[in-house]
């Protein structure tokens, strides 16, 4: 293992050869991923201690330091490994849960963190599975622009009692955990979200600063871009929007620190594998460019 960059570049031969890694697909690790996610499959809702360490330990991943973020995180179940994406040529260090796989996981989610370039942004996913497509949606953002960081939830938002794996509305979560992290150090996000079509009628997207409430030029970047691609887009900070996220945790969070933040709804033709879908994420890599470009 070998720590993020800190130029952008895409390494060398020799970091290649002594720091090997998994080829994966990341669209087809997220399809995989997504298809155990289920409203019976269960969730743990993680303890205090829990949430500060794996924020530390994603923290230490940011920082460059994988041993020590790899001792961290193992100490909570989690692994850490190098992947490296067949769609993007790209290096990403992968956290993800044990008990992914065991008879009762715990449904504590996913990160991939850009190992060639510094963090600068994020994309989140807080409903895979029932969102459908939503995490592929965000691993195809994660790979349109470098310093990239995908925070994906791991559980379905049905798993847990009292709307507990509900992660875009629950501060105790893992998932929160690590978008507030990412806050703290200054980081940009998007929080990819699908609504059904029956939701709003009129529109392709429902586009929010969430908590916010007003909106930056990221906000209207990314509203232009969809629109210039032929989408409908409901804009929250212009008129009353359905599914607006203005009571997201993340937003939230987000909005109290002044960390530019967009809940973004779309309907189901932009989530599933097509034309649409492309179009979608080509406007959403217009945001993270700029992004990307920033610092």
């Amino acid at each position: 293992m070998y720590p993020p960059s800190t130029r952008d570049h895409d390494g060398t031969d020799d970091d290649r050869t002594r720091h090997p890694a998994t080829e994966v697909d990341l669209t087809a690790e997220m399809t995989a991923y997504a298809r155990r996610l289920g409203p019976d499959t269960g969730y743990l809702p993680p303890t205090e201690a829990d949430r500060e360490g794996v924020a530390a330990g994603v923290g230490l991943l940011l920082d460059g330091d994988l041993t020590a973020a790899g001792r961290r995180l193992s100490t909570l179940d989690l692994t850490l490994r190098t992947v490296v994406d067949r769609g993007s040529g790209r290096r990403f260090a992968e956290v993800a849960d044990r008990t992914e796989r065991a008879a009762s996981p715990r449904g504590w989610g996913r990160v991939y963190v850009d190992l060639d370039h510094r963090a600068r942004w994020s994309v989140q996913v807080p409903h895979p599975a029932s969102d459908q497509y939503t995490e592929v949606l965000g691993a195809r953002v994660l790979r349109g622009s470098p310093g990239g960081v995908l925070v994906v939830a791991g559980a379905h938002r049905q798993a847990g009692e009292d709307g507990s794996a509900d992660v875009a509305h629950q501060p105790g979560s893992i998932f929160h955990a690590v978008c507030a992290e990412l806050v703290r150090r200054g980081l940009p996000g998007i929080q990819v979200h699908g609504f059904a079509r029956s939701s709003a009628p009129h529109h392709d997207v429902i586009a929010s600063t969430s908590a916010a409430r007003t909106a930056g030029p990221e906000a209207l970047l990314l509203a232009d871009a969809l629109r210039e691609r032929g989408f409908r887009v409901c804009r929250a900070w212009r008129g009353k929007c359905p599914l607006a996220g203005v009571t997201n945790a993340q937003g939230r969070t987000a909005a109290d620190a002044r960390v530019p933040f967009l809940h973004v709804e779309f309907a189901p033709p932009l989530r599933a594998d097509g034309a649409p879908n492309d179009r979608a994420t080509a406007a959403v890599t217009e945001l993270t460019r700029t992004w990307a470009a920033a610092g």
